[in-house]
């Protein structure tokens, strides 16, 4: 990390001092002031307006400056004399000679109380307005882009606005997917709060989804149209129009430029980014989405949950704290037997292979043991040894089945000798075809439009057994072709398509017509 971006480290000391409500309160007085454009404040003046930003408890003396005292060692204020007032005393000196302002580092350690109160006081939302001004600002920078005589200062402006409805989105939706993920994970909230948050929750996602893929596709040729009239003429005329201070030794441009660069970067980034890589907005799509069967999901789970007197969790609690109350062993074992119903054993009516080794009047504990089957143990069920079943004469099904495949094979043959042509011709030349050679047809067009162009300018496919190749070419003049059915007729772009058996030279009479 460079020395640019990491926080001094005194910055935000008073946030964890034991007199943080008052260094906390200076500071609020100082950013009030700031808002009036008064950049110095004295020790009255500093005391007189830590009421007005909700601190009543009272000083101790002197507190208030050796509060002031330590801002200024953090480096938060600046302290510097007044020589230019009149005083008639020397109390007064003492009391008025001192002004305090903030210095860049208070001003931002401010900054960063303001805007934790604000993350802390919000709950991020998917707003579709927020979609909808971005086409809007987009489609201004458009227009004024292309109107060499549109004013400078609008097309900052315009600018402006627009960074600042994307922040407002990428704000927005990293607090609310914080707030859904912990939604989520909400277990032990009362469950009528629950369902309804949750139902409201799943409708608002439905409705945010429906149009998102919409709207996606409308910022981004937006952007497009934007960029083909130049962004580094965008910007630049964007500096002209934001009038930078000249204050301070380094030229303010580059770094300006450069900012503007990186919010352009994290637009393209949201809606259509570089190398084929997927848009932020289609992983919110995703997100979404996966909320939503999460949440239907919770639902369903509370809705059982209610159907039923209580629930297995609630159950399982109430064994814990009947298990942890029993007075002895023996009342544990009960406890278990009767909670997961434990039944005697399963095999006390079987015998001995041999009897006679069994002694007369010998306890089950001290006779043999009993050899029990796999089968008896997990199942239940006793073993029965009986015949081999018969083997079931499958000829007569296998002959069927055979007779089948080769009648439907001999029809998709003949199919496909219909189809087939003597040399290129249009789709439009065909002027009817029967129900299944019109699927077939379509269905092999297809896996050739979807191919890649060859060397030719044409695209290839083959059946899956290599037999049959369509290929197939563009026209270019717009025409479409109609081809009747018996179930009706199809409309679609006019192609010039060859269809050949590979091995076989086709014949006029059976030439496709």
């Amino acid at each position: 990390m460079t020395s640019t971006h990491r926080v001094p480290p005194e910055m935000f000391r008073f946030a964890t001092e034991q007199n943080v409500d008052l260094y906390t309160a200076i500071l609020h007085v100082f950013g009030e002031a700031n808002e009036r454009l008064e950049t110095a404040l004295g020790l009255d003046g500093i005391s007189d307006r830590l009421a007005s930003v909700g601190f009543f408890r009272e000083l101790g003396p002197d507190e208030l400056g050796r509060a002031l005292a330590q801002l200024g060692k953090w480096r938060l204020l600046d302290v510097i004399q007044n020589h230019g007032a009149d005083y008639t005393t020397a109390a007064e000196y003492e009391r008025g000679n001192l002004q305090y302002s903030l210095t860049r580092r208070g001003e931002a350690a401010f900054a960063g109380v303001q805007h934790a109160l604000a993350v802390l006081a919000s709950a991020g939302a998917l707003q579709t307005a927020v979609l909808d001004a971005i086409v809007d600002r987009l489609d201004a920078l458009y227009a004024l882009m292309a109107d060499e005589a549109s004013p400078n200062r609008r097309i900052f402006t315009t600018l402006s606005e627009l960074e600042g409805h994307l922040e407002a989105l990428r704000v927005n939706t990293k607090q609310f997917n914080g707030e859904l993920q912990r939604l989520l994970r909400a277990e032990n909230a009362d469950l009528d709060t629950f369902h309804e948050v949750k139902r409201a929750t799943v409708a608002y996602l439905q409705e945010f989804v429906t149009d998102l893929d919409h709207r996606s596709h409308e910022i981004r040729e937006a952007i497009r149209r934007v960029e083909s009239r130049g962004v580094g003429a965008l910007r630049g005329r964007a500096l002209l129009g934001a009038e930078l201070s000249p204050m301070g030794g380094d030229d303010p441009a580059p770094a300006w430029l450069e900012h503007r660069r990186l919010r352009w970067e994290g637009l393209r980034l949201w809606f259509d980014p570089d190398g084929g890589a997927r848009p932020r907005a289609e992983q919110l799509h995703t997100v979404a989405r996966r909320a939503i069967v999460a949440l239907l999901a919770a639902l369903e789970r509370i809705g059982e949950s209610r159907r039923r007197s209580s629930s297995a969790a609630r159950d399982f609690r109430v064994l814990a704290r009947a298990f942890a109350a029993a007075p002895a062993e023996d009342d544990l074992h009960r406890l278990w037997g009767a909670a997961f119903g434990l039944a005697p054993a399963r095999h006390a009516h079987l015998r001995h292979a041999d009897p006679e080794l069994v002694p007369t009047g010998v306890s089950w504990a001290d006779a043999p043991s009993v050899e029990v089957s796999t089968l008896l143990r997990r199942a239940g069920r006793v073993e029965r040894f009986s015949r081999t079943g018969r083997v079931r004469d499958v000829t007569a099904v296998r002959r069927a089945r055979e007779e089948r495949a080769r009648r439907e094979r001999a029809e998709l043959e003949a199919i496909w000798r219909r189809l087939r042509t003597d040399g290129p011709i249009r789709l439009s030349a065909v002027a009817e075809l029967g129900h299944e050679e019109l699927s077939y047809l379509l269905d092999l067009l297809g896996h050739a439009l979807d191919g890649p162009l060859d060397s030719s300018g044409a695209r290839r496919a083959t059946t899956s057994d290599g037999r049959v190749e369509i290929v197939a070419r563009p026209t270019g003049d717009g025409r479409l072709a109609m081809i009747r059915t018996p179930r009706g007729v199809l409309t679609a772009p006019d192609h010039v398509v060859e269809i050949i058996l590979v091995g076989q030279r086709a014949r006029p009479s059976e030439a496709a017509r």
